[in-house]
């Protein structure tokens, strides 16, 4: 796994760990900013590993590419990861934020993309 997925993933457990620091809902859209990351983070590196170029294209094109040298269903869990934690990085005044229980949850996926995409 690459440092800085490791670090991010570790950051995220921090925020999810720690009730002292900043509200509950900042904590929560931290998390899931820092899980996000890590997995972007994986999916470049897994795309710089073989031979794909995206160009420099966004995630949603990256995620394309990983088909191309990952397990199908890998690339269509990392995506699907991806999107949930998208949705909770952002602020929706019509929408509860993520709760503790799906950014364990979403953690947990991230961590077993990570160390599927890292092989």
């Amino acid at each position: 796994m690459n440092t800085t997925a490791h670090h991010l993933l570790t950051t995220a457990d921090r925020l999810l760990a720690d009730t002292s620091v900043a509200t509950i809902a900042s904590r929560h859209r931290g998390a899931a900013f820092a899980l996000r990351s890590a997995l972007e983070t994986a999916v470049s590196d897994a795309l710089l590993a073989a031979p794909i170029n995206t160009g420099g294209g966004s995630m949603r094109a990256e995620f394309l590419c990983l088909r191309s040298c990952a397990d199908a269903d890998i690339a269509r869990r990392a995506k699907a990861v991806w999107g949930m934690l998208s949705v909770g990085c952002h602020y929706h005044h019509y929408e509860l934020g993520p709760t503790a229980h799906q950014l364990r949850a979403w953690q947990a996926e991230v961590r077993t993309l990570l160390s599927f995409l890292s092989t």
